[in-house]
C-alpha cells in the first residue's frame, strides 16, 4: 500500500528557514520539503544546498523549491520570512513591515486552496500568528506560532548548567509574550518532577547563589546576546520549528509552549500568546491550563494587554 507523502513548504529562505529545513531533513520529519522565497533563485540555491546533505542521513527527503500557488497540497506552511529589528528596537518596533510582509505571503498561499497547518516564526510571532488567523478564517487549532517554545528551552538550558542535569529533565514554561513582557512560571518548573523552589528552600546553603529574577532576565534576554553579537538566531529557533512541524506530522501529541489564540482560557480572549498546548495531527488539540498563583496571573495578564494593544493599533480587535 503506497504511503501518504508528508510535504511541508518553508516560506522565508533565509537562516531561520534554511536551518529548520535542515533540522526536518536530519531528523526525517517529512518526506518532501518545499523551499519558497520572494527571489526563486535564493530558494532553489538553499533547496539545492540542502538536497546534497541527503547522502549523509538515514532517509531521503525531496528538498525541491517553488511558489506560493504550489502550496496547494502541503500539510503544513511554516512561515519564517519577516522584519528583522534594528540595534535597540524591539520586535514590537517591526510591526508595521511585519503585518504587511505577512499579509503579502498569506493572500497568494490562500488564493493556492490550502488547507493544511500554519506555523509561523516570523517576529512579532503573537501578533503574526493572530493576522495569520484572521486573514485565513481557519479554526484556531490550525494556526500555530513557535511562541516561548524556544524561550523555554532556554530556560531549561540555563537551569540544566545550574544544576548540573540534563535540559530534558527540566520541565517549564517560559509564559506569554515572545518578547519583553513574557515571564517564567516558577510555581510549575519542576526538576525530575520536584518543583524547583522545594530545591531552593530545602537547600538553602548549596543553592544560595541562585537568583531566580536573574534567570527569568536570562530566558528573556538571550536571543537578543546572540542576535547583537551575530546578527540572527536560527539554530535553537530552527530546531523548535522542527520540533512542532514534527508533534503535528506524526501526531505526538506533545505538549508545547506555542503562541495560540486564547477564547476562555486563563481568563483573556482575542489575544494570541505563549501558552503550553498539546500538539497533534490537527494542529492545537488543548491548550493546558495552568493553576497559576497570584503574581503570575498578574504578570500573564499584563503580557496579553502588551499584546492586545498593539492588536488594536492594526485594528485586529
Amino acid at each position: 500500500m503506497k504511503r501518504r507523502k508528508r510535504r511541508v513548504a518553508i516560506v522565508g529562505s533565509g537562516m531561520v528557514g534554511a536551518t529548520a529545513a535542515y533540522s526536518m531533513i536530519n531528523q526525517s520529519i517529512c518526506d518532501e520539503i518545499m523551499m519558497v522565497d520572494r527571489t526563486y533563485d535564493r530558494a532553489l540555491a538553499q533547496a539545492l544546498d540542502l538536497s546534497h546533505c541527503i547522502d549523509f542521513t538515514h532517509t531521503r527527503t525531496s528538498v525541491y523549491a517553488g511558489t506560493y500557488a504550489d502550496c496547494s497540497d502541503m500539510d503544513v506552511v511554516i512561515l519564517t520570512a519577516g522584519a528583522n529589528p534594528k540595534p535597540g528596537q524591539t520586535r514590537l518596533d517591526v510591526l508595521e513591515e511585519a503585518v504587511l510582509i505577512t499579509r503579502q505571503i498569506v493572500t497568494p498561499i490562500l488564493k493556492s486552496s490550502f488547507e493544511g497547518i500554519f506555523i509561523t516564526a516570523a517576529n512579532p510571532v503573537d501578533i503574526v500568528t493572530y493576522l495569520i488567523r484572521q486573514l485565513s478564517g481557519f479554526p484556531r487549532n490550525r494556526v500555530i506560532g513557535t511562541g516561548t517554545s524556544i524561550d523555554s528551552s532556554r530556560l531549561k538550558t540555563l537551569l540544566s548548567d545550574i544544576f548540573s542535569i540534563d535540559p530534558r529533565s527540566v520541565h517549564g514554561y517560559a509564559l506569554g509574550e515572545h518578547g519583553e513582557s513574557q515571564f517564567v512560571a516558577w510555581s510549575h518548573v519542576t526538576i525530575g518532577g520536584k518543583p524547583v523552589l522545594d530545591i531552593l528552600s530545602q537547600h538553602k546553603e548549596r543553592f544560595k547563589h541562585v537568583d531566580l529574577t536573574d534567570i527569568a532576565r536570562k530566558t528573556k534576554d538571550a536571543g537578543w546576546e546572540i542576535y547583537t553579537r551575530k546578527g540572527s538566531t536560527h539554530f535553537g529557533i530552527g530546531s523548535a520549528i522542527a520540533h512542532i512541524t514534527r508533534s503535528v506530522l506524526n501526531d505526538e501529541h506533545k505538549i508545547i509552549a506555542v503562541s495560540a489564540i486564547l477564547e476562555g482560557e486563563y481568563s483573556e480572549h482575542g489575544v494570541c500568546t505563549g501558552v503550553p498546548a498539546i500538539i497533534h495531527s490537527d494542529g492545537i488539540q488543548e491548550i493546558i491550563e495552568l493553576n497559576l498563583n497570584e503574581d503570575e496571573r498578574g504578570l500573564f495578564a499584563a503580557s496579553c494587554g502588551v499584546i492586545r494593544s498593539n492588536l488594536e493599533k492594526l485594528n485586529l480587535v
